[in-house]
């Protein structure tokens, strides 16, 4: 039933009830996955494909959503690129090498084997095993999310050394870009090989940008990455923080926009046009009185109607701060309503 409710809501046909799943819903607000954790870092977590699988089979056992994505992070990919890619504790991603000049794209590997990332197109075969029949989601990181990760070193608030990079040396942030998308397409097609029914791409700081760079800068990029995955599967762009930039993301030819919930859904629709749409509950709202829930969710659901094409899903990853009572109410109540 899962797989069926996703892959026919993304191809736009009538489905009785919208499927659910959320992001990062294998994760710290789960005491079953702070259980994992206590036993290895967040890098070995996520080169350790039996823990990935686990993981996420808890996490989808117990909050009873309508697909897994798979257990992973966005960054593995930057470490066969060239870049020293750890996790420090309480500091999340560092990047030991961050690309600085254009002399540094010398030292980026954009023809890497494959197979220093087998283990996550294993997690990939493992997960599809342990959660059969729901649908695996595979996923990667945008070119302009993960070359803002390569470049400022970590996560950042402003993003002043991608954004001047980009403003300098346009040449080499071209060329930068273009690098990461044909890797993350690799990336992506070995995970559809591997058993993903369906990809979502990440933009997560995308939000940064202005309407006008966006086009200019990253745009390019991104479609030259959406344009080499294999049309096998069904593909989702989000970009997060970025209701100025939906008319943008609507000239990609994805399957489905991502929404956070900063746009009415009904809004968020009817400029991105005649494609399936993910969203848009605020992750917030998980924190607050089951009542407020149920509103919040209603209004949603009731929105969209028995209009074909929608996925329910956050407006962004599930807080850890979240209680998992709360997870499963949500995923209850959109499994309980009808068109």
């Amino acid at each position: 039933m899962g797989e069926q409710l996703l892959l026919k809501a993304l191809r736009r046909e009538k489905v009785e009830r919208p499927p659910i799943w959320l992001m990062r819903q294998a994760g710290r607000y789960m005491a079953e996955y702070r259980a994992v954790r206590e036993g290895t870092t967040f890098l070995e977590l996520c080169k350790t494909p039996t823990l990935c699988a686990d993981v996420m089979r808890t996490a989808v056992e117990r909050i009873g959503v309508d697909a897994a994505i798979i257990f992973s992070d966005l960054l593995p990919i930057l470490e066969p690129l060239g870049f020293e890619l750890s996790f420090l504790p309480g500091e999340g991603p560092h990047i030991g090498n961050p690309l600085s000049t254009p002399t540094d794209l010398t030292r980026v590997n954009g023809e890497f084997d494959l197979a220093q990332l087998d283990f996550v197109f294993e997690t990939v075969e493992l997960t599809r095993r342990a959660v059969d029949p729901l649908p695996v989601v595979g996923f990667a990181g945008a070119p302009f999310t993960l070359a803002s990760y390569a470049i400022e070193g970590g996560a950042s608030r402003q993003y002043v050394r991608t954004l001047a990079f980009m403003k300098t040396f346009p040449s080499a942030w071209r060329d930068f870009l273009s690098i990461l998308a044909r890797s993350s397409a690799r990336y992506l097609n070995a995970q559809i090989q591997s058993g993903a029914h369906v990809v979502q791409i990440f933009d997560s700081w995308v939000g940064r940008l202005s309407v006008e760079d966006y086009r200019e800068y990253v745009l390019p990029a991104t479609r030259e990455l959406v344009n080499a995955i294999t049309p096998s599967a069904p593909i989702v762009y989000f970009g997060s923080g970025a209701p100025s930039l939906l008319s943008a993301f609507a000239t990609l030819d994805v399957d489905c926009v991502g929404v956070d919930w900063r746009t009415p859904i009904a809004d968020a629709w009817q400029i991105i046009g005649e494609r399936a749409i993910q969203g848009n509950l605020d992750p917030a709202t998980l924190l607050a009185p089951q009542d407020v829930i149920r509103r919040e969710a209603l209004r949603i659901l009731e929105t969209v109607g028995a209009r074909p094409g929608f996925i329910f899903n956050l407006g962004h990853g599930i807080l850890k701060e979240t209680p998992v009572e709360n997870v499963e109410f949500l995923v209850k109540l959109v499994k309980n309503w009808r068109n």
